[in-house]
């Protein structure tokens, strides 16, 4: 964890978890340590990538099952004399069987944020049932998150995007009225093309009320979760390798 938090990560740990992950799940830790410092995103996957689809996700998600974390449905399920009384399935984007326990994770990277309270209370569940021994959460970083505004502006400067017209062939969806109109009122105050695409964009995507960082630190502080092990893990503007290394701090 330490590797990470020097690169930039956003690292938070609840209820022992990091002496869990380390003393308990040392290969386990080093792998995903490995995954997430190799992970990265172009910049231009930012403007163009879907949800919990997008490219980049769907390449971490590859990284991790390659590291023998697969998707898992978890079923409790309740039996008095015999019958079934309540069966309640949780599924969960990764998992990981090892001889000292379960591990849990899931990956936010672009939902609402409401799917905080999911993940957190299924990994509180799971736990009680000793089912998992903790969860973990990787979610947009508060570096990144700061940041998209910027990225989106220098990409679309640096490839000459003068129109959105431009952008289908990378991925972006056809834009619906409400996106139209708030391009449309950046443009008339005569913002740049670039600066107001980049405003409208981040504030319709990947505005407050989406999954990173700040919201998932949030929720962890009013004790969402509690009291099962957590790790949370936000990635920094770091892993938008184009851009950070033509703007160097």
């Amino acid at each position: 964890m330490n590797d990470l938090r020097a690169a930039g990560f956003d690292i938070e740990t609840r209820n022992h978890a990091q002496a869990i992950l380390v003393g308990d799940f040392p290969e386990v830790a080093a792998d995903l340590c490995e995954v997430l410092s190799s992970f990265s995103i172009e910049a231009r996957e930012v403007i163009g990538s879907g949800g919990g689809q997008a490219k980049s996700t769907m390449r971490l998600r590859d990284a991790l099952y390659d590291k023998g974390w697969p998707k898992h449905e978890f079923v409790v399920q309740t039996i008095v004399d015999g019958v079934e009384r309540e069966a309640i399935s949780h599924e969960i984007d990764h998992i990981h069987h090892a001889a000292a326990g379960t591990l849990a994770l899931e990956i936010e990277w672009n939902n609402k944020d409401p799917f905080f309270d999911r993940d957190l209370e299924n990994f509180q569940r799971l736990h009680a049932q000793s089912a998992i021994s903790l969860g973990i959460i990787i979610t947009r970083g508060a570096s990144l998150q700061s940041s998209l505004e910027d990225i989106v502006e220098w990409t679309l400067r640096r490839d000459g995007i003068l129109d959105v017209s431009e952008l289908e062939d990378w991925g972006m969806k056809e834009r619906t009225a409400r996106q139209k109109r708030m391009l449309d009122a950046q443009l008339e105050k005569q913002v740049p093309f670039a600066r107001a695409f980049a405003r409208s964009f981040v504030a319709d995507k990947y505005g407050q009320a989406t999954t990173h960082w700040e919201k998932l630190a949030t929720r962890v502080a009013r004790g969402v979760g509690n009291p099962c092990p957590l790790v949370l893990i936000g990635l920094p503007v770091g892993v938008v390798t184009d851009y950070s290394a033509a703007t160097p701090e």
